[in-house]
């Protein structure tokens, strides 16, 4: 089985692959960690070197790794949905699921982590926001092409699991 989590950074993807791929005894991944090993430089340096177009790229063709893959969770970029036609592709692999995380969680949470997350590291809460609220609103229109859509309020292991096996 092959699952793919999507939403905005801060949604809890990488939570969500580590329980789930327990739970579903299979091998759970980080995209944006294996972009950072294969290119050898973190997310951020590949964006302020090379750009966003050739980290979309790089990302795309990692993503596409997985085709040969037959069971696995695997936590995405929150835009990785969003170029080259990621989202059609994972629909076409396998199931796809939006973590909906709400515009003031996903500040709260990520308020106090700015420090770890590059691209949202000099920006105010107020900025933040913004922020988040504006790649939301980019972003949405991809995530709403996944296969189960499970807002924060709901979010448990055994939902998951159930909205998995309905797919499976």
């Amino acid at each position: 089985m092959k699952i793919f989590l999507l939403g905005m950074m801060g949604s809890g993807k990488s939570f969500w692959k580590k329980s789930l791929s327990a739970k579903l005894n299979t091998g759970g991944y980080d995209l944006d960690h294996i972009i950072e090993s294969v290119e050898e430089k973190t997310i951020s340096e590949i964006f302020e070197e090379e750009g966003e177009a050739a980290f979309r790229k790089t990302e795309a063709k990692l993503l596409r790794w997985f085709a040969e893959k037959k069971s696995f969770v695997l936590a995405t970029g929150g835009g990785t949905p969003c170029f080259h036609q990621n989202m059609e592709w994972m629909n076409q692999q396998g199931i796809t699921i939006w973590l909906d995380t709400p515009l003031t969680l996903l500040t709260e949470r990520l308020v106090k982590e700015t420090d770890h997350r590059p691209l949202i590291s000099k920006l105010s809460e107020d900025e933040l926001k913004s922020f988040l609220q504006n790649k939301l609103s980019e972003r949405t229109p991809f995530y709403q092409q996944a296969k189960i859509r499970v807002a924060e309020d709901q979010l448990d292991l055994k939902l998951l699991v159930n909205k998995i096996k309905t797919y499976a």
